[in-house]
């Protein structure tokens, strides 16, 4: 049997990994500059992270929610004070695009109606209506466009407003900062407005967080630098540090009921303690105040670089756009730099998705790469 033939790869096989340096098989050490898709916020084989997933094997490694489970409940209370969001519940799933998928489904419960706004280069997931809220043609099977969903211009509250008072919306949903898209934001009048215009209309409005959450951004939550507050947030990615684990955070005013959600392997043993130890090693290590100030200090490396247009994202969620497309610089700061960066819908746009445990120091070498690549391309 071979594998289904959907991943263009690049020819280097990882084969361990520790902080942001990244082995391969014949030797050559990488630094990861996108900890695979945002996934790795706390730095590879952080030995606090792995410890607790040892200890956890040795006790139990899963059953399923037809038990208890304290796990889950330490988890969501240190995750509800660490980020400030304690008048919400947690619902533990598997990936970003089944949290989203538990999102829109929420919505829809709660509302009795079933259209979606997205918004364009927007990215939710491959499930059925987290695809189809996804602003992306090619991945949207004629299964998929039977949802009825409507992609609307990012930051254009006039066609916004028409949409919403039209009645037959059930959730918005949107990021704080496009990942898949190339790092456009919301600005904080457009995503008020449209906090605002959704309370009104009684619409539930989900803050996709599955990439800029858990204090990739700055602040716990992407939706905080907005002063807004969801009625659903979606999480994953840098939640698990690399172990499949996501989850959505539904305020206290939604009600559950038995069997409204559920999941096989959400919320198992191994996935709570990888998680709370993300959590654990993010407060101890004043990681998101280093995202900050480390988002910061790449701004200012980046701005000395002609070539840059812009720097784009908050945070340790960040891109460099250029004036050409960036995925043969991609390649060589692989090949040739041994750096690993990330691309986006945006073609020039280089994605840059750090551990949120980098240093300066890192960051310098990142640029004294990044510009003697520039300067070979030239």
């Amino acid at each position: 049997m071979n594998l289904f033939d959907v991943y263009p790869l690049y020819n280097v096989t990882p084969v361990s990994a520790k902080g942001i340096v990244v082995t391969d098989d014949k030797g050559q050490d990488y630094l990861d500059f996108y900890g695979g898709h945002a996934v790795i916020s706390v730095g590879h084989s952080h030995p606090h992270y792995v410890k607790r997933l040892k200890d956890q094997l040795d006790k139990i490694g899963f059953y399923s929610n037809a038990v208890q489970n304290p796990l889950q409940g330490e988890l969501a209370t240190k995750l509800g004070k660490l980020s400030d969001c304690e008048d919400y519940n947690l619902f533990l799933c598997n990936s970003g695009a089944e949290a989203n998928e538990n999102a829109l489904k929420m919505a829809s419960f709660q509302t009795g109606k079933t259209r979606v706004i997205a918004f364009k280069n927007g990215f939710h997931g491959r499930t059925s209506a987290a695809v189809a809220a996804t602003d992306n043609e090619k991945i949207n099977a004629p299964l998929n466009k039977q949802q009825k969903v409507t992609i609307l211009p990012l930051n254009d509250i006039s066609v916004f407003k028409t949409e919403i008072e039209k009645g037959d919306v059930c959730g918005v949903i949107i990021e704080a900062i496009q990942g898949v898209g190339g790092l456009d934001q919301p600005s904080t009048a457009f995503y008020q407005e449209i906090a605002q215009r959704c309370k009104e209309n009684k619409v539930v409005l989900i803050a996709d967080e599955v990439q800029s959450g858990f204090g990739r951004s700055g602040k716990f939550f992407g939706f905080q630098h907005h002063g807004i507050q969801p009625d659903i947030i979606s999480i994953a990615k840098g939640m698990g540090n690399g172990f499949p684990v996501g989850g959505i955070l539904i305020h206290e005013d939604i009600k559950a009921s038995y069997g409204l959600l559920g999941t096989t392997f959400g919320g198992n043993h191994l996935a709570c303690v990888a998680t709370i130890a993300v959590l654990e090693i993010l407060e101890k290590e004043n990681l998101i105040k280093n995202a900050k100030k480390l988002g910061e200090y790449f701004n200012q490396k980046a701005a000395a670089i002609p070539q840059v247009k812009r720097t784009k994202g908050r945070g340790l969620m960040l891109g460099l756009e250029f004036d050409f497309e960036v995925a043969e610089l991609r390649k060589k700061l692989i090949y040739d730099q041994h750096l690993f960066t990330g691309g986006a819908k945006d073609k020039y746009v280089l994605r840059i998705l750090p551990a949120l445990n980098i240093t300066k120091e890192d960051l310098d070498i990142f640029f004294e790469k990044l510009e003697l690549e520039l300067a070979l391309s030239e």
